[in-house]
């Protein structure tokens, strides 16, 4: 289970890390809102989650718990999909106002305004990545299985401050967009076969490779059970970025698993760990292989015996 004994730092970036003033719609006066309260939010954010779990459990709704709770974690998904929307939207408005060569005190007001809005929605979609984030781990910490979204990242001299101000906020806003989309971190490639039952030993070499490579990015090879599930649990609750490579069939047929295959290869990555499968993993293996790439093999019947807790890890 997921410790409460201390608040987390997302929640205190978060939550607690705000600016003083909002504006939560369009033509809304400036307001000093504050947010939850980290500690309550997180607490909340566990319970919402296991609760669903600790009713249903050892009853005939149990079945069903697994599918409420995915539900509540894509609620917080969808809103904070809505919310960047939105983010969006005010940003690509906020720079089209400051190419305006504007130096009027209304439109300095204007500005400023809009900008706060910005700030307040791109605050607001945080704390809901946060609490959907948090969400998803209790999720995984319950069932085993990472959660998953069904539907799958000019300043001049004649410059006001306000523009200064804004194109600071746009500049900064990008900056981590664009490291949230396109991690910058060593690559590791990870893949393997839809049957697979002993995610301990993927975990201890994971954790291994973690540990001389802290920031590591994981590409796996996206299938959504066997090793790559059990590799997107590990990157959840590692904290580690993790990018999906699927098989593009409908621009290349039956060769997209080798197409897919060659390029990982060609993102030249640092380390690779290939467990048996199919075709595909034994291609994958040896063309990492030739182009120098430390990899780490694993075969199927190498597995430690299955638990008595597979239901639980059931990862095929």
């Amino acid at each position: 289970m997921i410790a409460q004994d201390s608040v987390l730092d997302s929640f205190t970036e978060a939550f607690g890390d705000v600016t003083a003033l909002s504006i939560l719609d369009m033509g809304g006066e400036r307001q000093e809102l504050d947010m939850p309260e980290p500690a309550e939010a997180q607490a909340e954010c566990h319970a919402i989650i296991n609760t669903i779990f600790d009713l249903f459990r050892d009853t005939r709704l149990e079945p069903s718990a697994q599918a409420i709770a995915w539900g509540i974690v894509n609620s917080f998904h969808y809103e904070a999909d809505k919310l960047a929307r939105e983010e969006d939207t005010l940003c690509r408005d906020l720079k089209s106002r400051i190419e305006q060569d504007d130096r009027s005190e209304i439109y300095a007001t204007e500005m400023e305004d809009l900008q706060i809005r910005a700030r307040t929605k791109m605050e607001q979609r945080a704390a809901i990545e946060c609490m959907r984030d948090y969400a998803a781990d209790c999720y995984r910490s319950q069932t085993g299985r990472p959660w998953s979204t069904a539907r799958g990242s000019r300043v001049s001299s004649a410059t006001t401050a306000s523009q200064i101000a804004s194109a600071d906020f746009l500049k900064a806003r990008a900056t981590a967009l664009r490291e949230k989309r396109n991690p910058t971190g060593p690559l590791v490639v990870f893949s393997g076969g839809q049957e697979w039952h002993d995610y301990q030993q993927l975990y201890a070499r994971l954790d291994q490779i973690k540990a001389r490579i802290p920031s590591m990015t994981l590409c796996t090879t996206g299938q959504r059970k066997g090793c790559d599930a059990i590799a997107a649990a590990w990157a959840a609750q590692a904290g580690v970025p993790i990018v999906t490579f699927a098989p593009n069939a409908q621009r290349f047929g039956k060769s997209a698993g080798f197409k897919r295959n060659d390029q990982l290869v060609s993102l030249r990555p640092v380390e690779a760990i290939i467990c048996q499968g199919t075709g595909i993993q034994s291609h994958l293996l040896d063309e990492l292989k030739a182009a120098s790439v430390p990899v780490h093999a694993f075969r199927y019947d190498a597995q430690a015996p299955m638990p008595a807790d597979a239901k639980r890890h059931n990862w095929g």
